[in-house]
């Protein structure tokens, strides 16, 4: 039996071999970046150990046509490199969007994914099958938080996308990078890019570009004394801070603490506890 019909008759679920050329690449592929030095790693691998684990791949439109991978491009990719004639698979029969989902989950987990390839592929989970950050953040295993946040790493300019794409800035500066008004981005990523990428320095261009942010939310014309508390608190805490009284002259009110990630909060707890 050829490779394809073997894999007719065993059935979804089961792991079959099949010729590296009848597999065809995945147009959902969330990963742009193919590194070569990383695939050689890889390829060098599979040369000594052979592919560990199989890639995923849904059945054929058409009788002898070509199948389409879904997750393990990179494998599949490395195999090529070796001169492998045949790669382990596992066939399902899935929608456009799982094939998304699942090359997205599989790029996350092993941390292949760069964050704007991430944040590219949540804008296409969200635009294209018409879900919410909730929705993404539960299909791929995040919180909403990290994925609203990832998301904004889209509205920043050309430049900082291609150092995070390139790592020379991490997603933690490209994060803060992305909540400062538009006109200090560029400035505070210079600084970035100045400070070599240090942990101690990165850390303190974050700890200033906080400070703007908390600046540039101070609204104009607010009691005085409520403005002067809110900035005590903000500096203490580094973030957002509003003071709201229940009345004009009421003694009670809330205090409103903006947090933009699960680890802006377990650090705003540490802080105050």
């Amino acid at each position: 039996k050829s490779s394809a019909e073997s894999s007719q008759s065993a059935g979804a679920g089961s792991i079959l071999e099949l010729q590296v050329n009848q597999i065809k690449p995945n147009p959902n592929q969330p990963r742009s970046d193919f590194a070569p030095s990383g695939l050689e790693d890889l390829a060098n691998s599979i040369r000594k150990h052979g592919i560990l684990q199989p890639l995923i791949v849904a059945p054929p439109g058409t009788a002898g046509g070509p199948y389409q991978l879904i997750a393990g491009e990179r494998r599949w990719r490395a195999a090529q490199l070796v001169s492998l004639q045949k790669v382990p698979v596992i066939v399902r029969q899935v929608a456009e969007q799982e094939q998304l989902e699942l090359a997205l989950i599989e790029n996350i987990q092993r941390q292949n994914l760069n964050p704007i390839e991430e944040a590219h592929a949540y804008r296409r989970l969200i635009d294209e099958f018409n879900l919410t950050q909730e929705q993404v953040a539960e299909r791929v295993g995040k919180s909403r938080p990290v994925v609203a946040n990832t998301l904004r790493l889209l509205t920043l300019p050309s430049e900082v996308q291609k150092a995070l794409i390139n790592g020379r800035i991490s997603y933690s500066t490209g994060r803060v990078i992305a909540g400062l008004p538009e006109n200090q981005r560029l400035k505070f990523f210079q600084k970035a890019l100045a400070s070599g990428g240090t942990v101690a320095t990165s850390r303190q261009i974050e700890s200033e570009a906080k400070k703007v942010s908390v600046r540039s939310y101070t609204r104009q014309g607010k009691d005085p004394d409520l403005e002067a508390k809110e900035q005590q608190l903000q500096a203490r805490l580094g973030t957002k801070v509003t003071i709201k009284k229940s009345g004009s002259n009421a003694k009670s009110g809330q205090i409103l603490i903006e947090f933009l990630s699960a680890e802006d909060l377990a650090e705003l707890i540490k802080k105050i506890s």
